[in-house]
């Protein structure tokens, strides 16, 4: 597992290559597994896979938004508020589990956050997809994470570099 995490970053770029059925069941199967407060689940998937869309997603918020132009898939989170006050978190746990699953396959990729961002002309993102992709006005758009066979290579983290001196014991910035 640690191996992953070394592993995982975030990938921008990716092959004209089709995403296999089967990859992607195994992504939303494990998704579908993510934690959530209590239980309560209140995650929704919308999985775009259609190019006109996924172009139309990648402009949402210029350059920071790309990567989903050219990914073979994105998978967006939605969340209701009203189930949960934790649908934050929620969100995010699910996203994460989307990352790492996909990256366990062999494929890459990249957050696009959603959820207090803005178009390049100054309009709420979220408003921009859930008008798209026909969300009901109850849930919340957290994040798009673009999926697809990486066309770009990245070092893995190195233990090295890591920020060690973000941890803390026993109290803030106490030694072990």
């Amino acid at each position: 597992m640690l191996d992953l995490l070394m592993n995982r970053r975030s990938i921008r770029k990716y092959k004209n290559q089709e995403l296999e059925k089967e990859i992607l069941d195994k992504i939303l199967q494990g998704a579908l597994t993510s934690p959530s407060g209590k239980n309560k689940k209140p995650w929704e998937l919308v999985v775009v896979n259609n190019k006109e869309i996924l172009e139309k997603l990648g402009t949402s918020r210029g350059g920071a938004s790309h990567p989903i132009s050219n990914a073979e898939l994105a998978i967006v989170v939605l969340v209701d508020p009203n189930i949960t006050d934790t649908w934050i978190e929620d969100a995010s746990i699910i996203a994460t589990v989307v990352q790492l699953t996909s990256e366990s396959l062999g494929l890459g990729s990249c957050w696009i956050q959603v959820r207090n961002r803005l178009t390049e002309d100054d309009q709420n993102v979220e408003d921009y997809v859930k008008k798209l992709l026909n969300i009901p006005e109850k849930y919340n758009v957290e994040t798009m994470i673009a999926l697809g066979y990486p066309d770009e290579e990245k070092k893995p983290h190195d233990t090295e570099t890591l920020p060690y001196d973000k941890i803390h014991y026993n109290g803030f910035n106490k030694a072990k």
